[in-house]
């Protein structure tokens, strides 16, 4: 089965040694992402609402790259340094999928590797689902 690697060229990804999304198959399988831009910038600094969307946006277009779409999400995962902010994330998540309505999971957490950022989100998708 052929495997194939998407990188976006984050900081992280040569230091940490992980690619943005890996495609085997059918299935895809995209990393916790974060609200930065291709500039290394932070996107919605304070505002998890614009994070959430920036997200879901940079990942649709990693989605792209291998022939998926948003409709091909099966499962999101939602990781919130604040869970009292669930509405404004769900708010943006439901932008994108209300129709679609994948399996989600939010969580809070302590921290994610920048203290800026607001959310993170891993998404899995598999294509002719």
């Amino acid at each position: 089965m052929e495997r194939i690697n998407v990188s976006t060229g984050a900081k992280w990804e040569d230091i940490v040694g992980y690619s943005r999304a890996v495609k085997m198959g059918n299935i895809i399988e995209v990393t916790g992402t974060v609200a930065t831009d291709g500039s290394g910038e932070i996107v919605g600094k304070n505002d998890v609402y614009i994070q959430t969307k920036f997200i879901i946006l940079k990942v649709e277009k990693v989605l792209e790259q291998l022939g998926a779409s948003l409709k091909d999400v099966v499962r999101t995962r939602i990781f919130a340094t604040d869970i009292s902010k669930w509405e404004e994330i769900g708010k943006a998540h439901g932008e994108f999928f209300k129709d679609i309505k994948p399996c989600t999971t939010m969580v809070e957490v302590s921290a994610l590797i920048g203290a800026d950022y607001l959310v993170e989100i891993e998404f899995s998708a598999i294509l002719g689902a």
